[in-house]
């Protein structure tokens, strides 16, 4: 018997080695893999500012197949959106009658007609592969460092109105303050709305510019003549910047009510030393304070649709904890919840992966970690967006292989903004599958009287429906093309009998509360 419980403790201890070996092992990610939601923001910024993720001087050939490109490995990759810079400084990467085209397009002198439109282009080509476009704005900024208003293009409206303009350190800014400047970047963003068929309209964290020490920002005329009914400039700026973001949400609203307003501004409204209700870091800007940008205003009076901090910290640097920060945004998402939801999702700094002084990014997990707390059940986080192109296609450490075989290994839709409309679309009127060599081609026809926006194609083995709410048995996410949708599902083994379910999505990310069924055999 002694000899026999001996035996059963070694078995015992063995095993308890293996789980300990187990676990330090990225083991996490496979079990969140299994468990991964079925919507999710995955979106990557593609910046075009001094040609950070675009190279300039491509022909129109060249730009669409760098886009083709491009869209496949991100949607080989399973992310479902990509934020694209369209004005980066006081320019444009489309065809507008307010700014000019940008010279991160052309390489030449701002201005030049690059002969094709690379929105346009990149609109049609991301809704091709299912994939949402939010057209990604800089308001204030009309330079980059060292550069002259002479290098601008005549007809740019800080050549035209230079009294509009202020110069801070190496840069010129248009002033926030004007009420000229505020109508002209309304005016813009109605412009790109109405005339682009982008799914949101998106603004970072440069507001007022990133203070510069002992160097006051030279707004003070302006203060003058439009502050008089605020004690403190601070207050001032502050209220300038929230009522551009009020103003440029109704402008949206007005213009295409589905359109989402998104902003990712720094990663810290305040430190707790500084307020009570802020966040418990140690960070040398503040949002508040610095950039005169108020989120929490945004949030509770719901003049955005998400917000999205740049939480770009590792989950051990003192100052400023990745999952400290993660807590305070989600806390403050679900306060104002009631009064309007606003969805959170959360900037990845996917560009210091294996490039930073802190040595926590050394470890390719860090990300995939964020990843997994964004999805804690105890988070308000609906998904990340990552910085930026490059950094995914580099790949240091093999970081985005490990998200994309273990955490984005299914599709997920987007999260929806049922707030803007919470009408839920009917299903399609009619699908056929047809089994040819390619997969099966299925044709949805929609003789709806109401179009939906998009269509969920899910696909289950054998006779019989699966669960819709499992996304492993989502196959993709289709646009609708004007009533008559057609999609190629190569992935279908041709000795295989399936059940297909396609169910319709509003412009407002509402699915059907039914799918359109079809048995396809052998």
């Amino acid at each position: 018997m002694r000899k026999n419980n001996s035996k059963w403790k070694l078995v015992t201890l063995v095993a308890m080695i293996f789980v300990l070996c187990l676990s330090t092992i990225p083991g996490k990610t496979v079990m969140a893999s299994t468990t991964q939601p079925k919507r999710e923001m995955r979106a990557v910024w593609i910046s075009t500012v001094q040609n950070i993720d675009m190279k300039a001087g491509m022909t129109q050939e060249q730009y669409i197949a760098w886009a083709r490109k491009t869209l496949d490995q991100l949607k080989a990759s399973k992310l479902n959106t990509v934020i694209y810079q369209v004005r980066p400084t006081n320019d444009a990467l489309y065809a507008s009658e307010l700014a000019p085209w940008s010279s991160y397009i052309t390489g030449k002198k701002q201005g030049t007609n690059p002969g094709y439109d690379p929105l346009e282009i990149m609109v049609e080509e991301a809704h091709k592969r299912g994939m949402e476009l939010h057209a990604w704005m800089n308001p204030y900024r009309v330079t980059m460092p060292n550069q002259k208003l002479t290098d601008l293009a005549a007809d740019n409206v800080a050549r035209t109105n230079p009294n509009w303009v202020v110069k801070y350190g190496k840069q010129y800014y248009l002033n926030p303050g004007l009420p000229e400047v505020q109508n002209y970047l309304v005016d813009t963003v109605k412009e790109l709305v109405a005339n682009y068929d982008i799914d949101a309209v998106h603004m970072d964290d440069y507001f007022y510019p990133y203070k510069i020490a002992n160097e006051a920002f030279p707004d003070q005329a302006a203060y003058k003549k439009y502050g008089t009914s605020f004690k403190k400039v601070d207050d001032w700026r502050r209220d300038n910047v929230n009522q551009l973001v009020e103003n440029l949400y109704t402008a949206i609203k007005d213009t295409k009510p589905y359109v989402q307003f998104g902003i990712s501004p720094f990663g810290v409204w305040r430190n707790k030393s500084l307020d009570q209700t802020g966040s418990d870091t140690r960070a040398g800007v503040n949002n508040y304070d610095d950039l005169y940008a108020d989120v929490r205003t945004w949030i509770q009076n719901g003049t955005v649709d998400y917000i999205t901090p740049q939480i770009y910290w590792s989950r051990t640097l003192a100052v400023a904890k990745y999952g400290t920060l993660l807590d305070w945004w989600s806390h403050e998402v679900q306060a104002y919840a009631e009064t309007h939801p606003v969805q959170l999702y959360i900037g990845l700094a996917d560009y210091k992966v294996g490039n930073d002084s802190d040595a926590a990014w050394k470890n390719k997990m860090e990300l995939p970690e964020q990843i997994i707390a964004n999805r804690s059940e105890k988070t308000a986080a609906s998904g990340q967006m990552h910085f930026s192109l490059r950094s995914i296609q580099n790949n240091k450490l093999g970081y985005a292989t490990i998200i994309n075989q273990q955490l984005y290994n299914y599709t997920a839709l987007t999260p929806d903004t049922s707030w803007n409309d919470a009408t839920a679309p009917d299903k399609p009127t009619f699908v056929q599958v047809i089994k040819e060599k390619t997969g099966r081609t299925i044709e949805i026809i929609d003789e709806n009287k109401i179009q939906p926006r998009k269509y969920v194609i899910y696909r289950f083995t054998g006779n019989k429906e699966g669960s819709y709410d499992d996304p492993r048995n989502i196959v993709d996410v289709v646009y609708n093309t004007d009533g008559i949708t057609t999609f190629v599902d190569k992935t279908a083994l041709a000795q295989r009998s399936y059940t297909y379910g396609i169910s319709a999505v509003s412009a407002t990310g509402v699915e059907s509360k039914e799918a359109f069924v079809v048995q396809a055999g052998k």
